[in-house]
């Protein structure tokens, strides 16, 4: 992994929460809020969840030790949920732009909540993270369809595709 693959991937990190979070401003406060039976309960948690683990993250990238995730209740409606997405997804696009080649071998020292100590090359833990979005991002996607809503596609070949139209405009 190379500096432009990880600011590639931050890019389309943002760029895919912003599209997740589009889907889900149609929902009442009632459906956002609902619990659908998914590993975290609602629209409004598991978006939580993606937040507070980007945060968590970057937290530790700074050499802070976090005693654990925000909660959901931190995040009472879709615009404090939209406004968190839009400081956090900046925060970490400008934290891969301050990135050089021997950052990314950096090997960083973590200590989890629940106080185990984990070290990883730090490109492996932007490659986590972006893909723990993903992942979670699929889940939103899978509630807004059993709210009756259509999402929008997050997939990054999709990312990649709209930046070359872009580019080719």
């Amino acid at each position: 992994m190379n500096l432009e693959d990880v600011r590639q991937l931050y890019d389309f990190n943002a760029w895919a929460n912003d599209r997740a979070l589009n889907s889900c401003a149609a929902l009442s406060a009632e459906q956002f809020t609902r619990d659908l039976g998914s590993s975290y309960k609602s629209v409004r948690d598991t978006l939580a969840h993606i937040y507070g683990a980007e945060w968590v993250w970057l937290e530790r990238w700074h050499g802070r030790t976090p005693s654990g995730l925000p909660s959901a209740a931190d995040f009472p409606d879709f615009e404090t949920v939209r406004q968190r997405f839009a400081e956090i997804d900046r925060n970490l696009v400008d934290y891969a732009a301050s990135l050089n080649a021997d950052d990314l071998q950096r090997v960083v020292s973590v200590k989890t909540s629940s106080g185990a100590v984990f070290a990883s090359p730090l490109w492996q833990m932007l490659q986590h993270l972006a893909n723990h979005g993903s992942y979670h991002r699929g889940q939103v996607a899978t509630m807004l369809r059993q709210l009756g809503f259509k999402p929008t596609g997050t997939d990054l070949i999709g990312f990649y595709r709209e930046r070359a139209a872009k580019v080719s405009a």
